[in-house]
C-alpha cells in the first residue's frame, strides 16, 4: 500500500487544516462551554463541500471518496471533536445509508440537501436497554394501509435535535422471520412527523458543541415507500455503515491524538520550570515521542482500512482495528498532555482539557473497544 497522499487529497487536506486553524480553533471553545451547536461553522462547511465529498456530482456531491472524508476528519479533530463528529456523523450515519440502500426517489428527495450541508439526518440505532446488542431492537413499526406506524424509542442519537435536522433513519421491529428471529427494517421519519418526539439535548462529559439527543414514537405515521432497502435487511444494512462508520470514527480519533501533540508542542517551548524550558527535559521529550508513535501508528491503520475499502475488498478486521487502536491512541495521548500542561491542563480554557474529555467517547460510540476485540477475533476464526 502506498500511503503517500494524492495532490488532490493534499490540496484537501490543507484547505481543512486552514479551516479548522483560522475558523474553529477561536470560537469553538466559547460554543463547547455554552453547549451551544456552531451552527454557522457548519453553514461554511456545507458551502465547502465537506458534506458532499465522498458522493458523486449526481446527488449534489463533491465526486470524491471515503478517504477524503477522513483526511478532513482528521484535520477538524485536531483542534475540535464536536465539529468533527457532527460532520462524520451527517455524512457516515445520516446521508450515507439512503445514498447506499435508497430507492432513486429516496436519493433525489434527500441527498441535495444532505450532501450541502444545507440539513442533517440521524441514525436512529441505539435503544436504552439495547447497548451494543443492537440486535435486541424493541422499537416496532407494522404496516397500515399504505403506511407504516412506528412506536418505541431511540438514545444517544447524533444530529437529531438540531434546527437544520431533516430526518432520522431508525431500525424496527416489521415482523418475524422464518427461524422465530426478529426481522428487522431501517425506515425514514422525517423531523416534524406526528408523535416523533426529540427530547432536550443530553448533558454530557464531552463533544458538548455536538448535538446528541434521545428520541420517542408514539403511533408516529410515515408513508410505506419510506422503508430504506429491502424489509428485513435493515439490520444488515446497518452493520455495513457500521464498518464504514468506524474507518471515519478512526479517522478523528487520530485527529484527536495528533492534536495532543500538537498543543504539547507549542506548550513545552514556552513553559519554563527550574529555570529551563520543559521541552528540554527529557521526561517530557519521551512522553511527546510515545504520543507521537501513537498517532502516527493509527493513522496508518484508518490509512489502510480505508485502502482496503476503497478498492472493494473485505474491510471489516482493518475498521475493527483502526478504530481501537485509534481510540487508545486519543485517549492516551489525551492523558499525557493533561499531565503536561499540569494544572493548566485541567482548565476549560486550554484545547487539551476539552481534548480529555472528548477522547473517551471514542472507545464507545460505533461499537465499543470490547466489541472492536469481539469482531477481531472472530474475523480470525476464534
Amino acid at each position: 500500500m502506498d500511503t503517500r497522499i494524492s495532490p488532490e487529497h493534499e490540496a484537501l487536506r490543507k484547505t481543512v487544516e486552514e479551516f479548522a486553524r483560522q475558523e474553529v480553533a477561536p470560537v469553538i471553545g466559547d460554543f463547547y462551554e455554552r453547549e451551544e451547536f456552531p451552527y454557522d461553522i457548519v453553514a461554511k462547511m456545507g458551502r465547502m463541500g465537506l458534506f458532499g465529498l465522498p458522493f458523486p456530482e449526481e446527488h449534489g456531491g463533491m465526486g470524491g471518496d471515503y478517504f477524503a472524508l477522513c483526511l478532513a476528519l482528521e484535520e477538524l479533530a485536531r483542534v475540535d471533536s464536536s465539529v468533527a463528529v457532527t460532520l462524520e456523523a451527517g455524512i457516515s450515519l445520516g446521508a450515507m445509508p439512503i445514498y447506499r440502500f435508497g430507492t432513486e426517489e429516496q436519493k433525489r428527495q434527500w441527498l441535495p440537501r444532505l450532501t450541502s450541508g444545507e440539513a442533517l439526518a440521524g441514525f436512529g440505532l441505539t435503544e436504552a436497554g439495547g447497548g451494543s446488542d443492537a440486535g435486541a431492537t424493541r422499537t416496532t413499526a407494522r404496516l397500515d394501509g399504505d403506511s407504516w406506524v412506528i412506536n418505541g424509542s431511540k438514545c444517544f442519537i447524533t444530529n437529531s435535535g438540531t434546527d437544520i435536522t431533516a430526518a432520522v433513519t431508525v431500525t424496527a421491529v416489521t415482523g418475524q422471520k422464518a427461524d422465530g428471529g426478529k426481522e428487522i427494517s431501517a425506515i425514514i421519519v422525517p423531523s416534524g412527523t406526528p408523535g416523533f418526539t426529540v427530547s432536550k439535548k443530553y448533558s454530557k462529559v464531552g463533544w458538548n458543541a455536538s448535538d446528541t439527543r434521545e428520541l420517542s414514537f408514539t403511533d408516529v405515521r410515515v408513508p410505506a415507500e419510506n422503508l430504506l432497502g429491502e424489509r428485513g435487511r435493515g439490520y444488515a444494512q446497518f452493520l455495513r455503515i457500521l464498518d464504514e462508520g468506524r474507518i471515519a470514527i478512526a479517522a478523528l480519533g487520530v485527529g484527536l491524538a495528533q492534536g495532543c501533540v500538537d498543543e504539547c508542542l507549542r506548550y513545552v517551548k514556552e513553559r519554563e520550570a527550574f529555570g529551563h524550558k520543559i521541552g528540554t527535559y527529557q521526561a517530557i521529550q519521551f512522553k511527546i515521542a510515545d504520543m507521537e508513535v501513537r498517532a502516527h501508528t493509527a493513522r496508518l491503520a484508518y490509512y489502510h482500512a480505508a485502502d482496503k475499502m476503497l478498492r472493494g475488498e473485505p474491510f471489516k478486521r482493518e475498521a475493527s482495528i483502526a478504530k481501537l487502536v485509534s481510540s487508545n491512541a486519543a485517549m492516551d495521548n489525551s492523558r499525557d498532555a493533561t499531565q503536561i500542561f499540569g494544572g493548566y491542563g485541567f482548565m476549560n480554557e486550554y484545547p487539551v482539557g476539552r481534548f480529555y474529555r472528548d477522547a473517551k467517547i471514542l472507545e464507545v460510540g460505533e461499537g465499543t473497544s470490547e466489541v472492536q476485540r469481539m469482531l477481531i477475533a472472530r474475523d480470525l476464526g476464534l
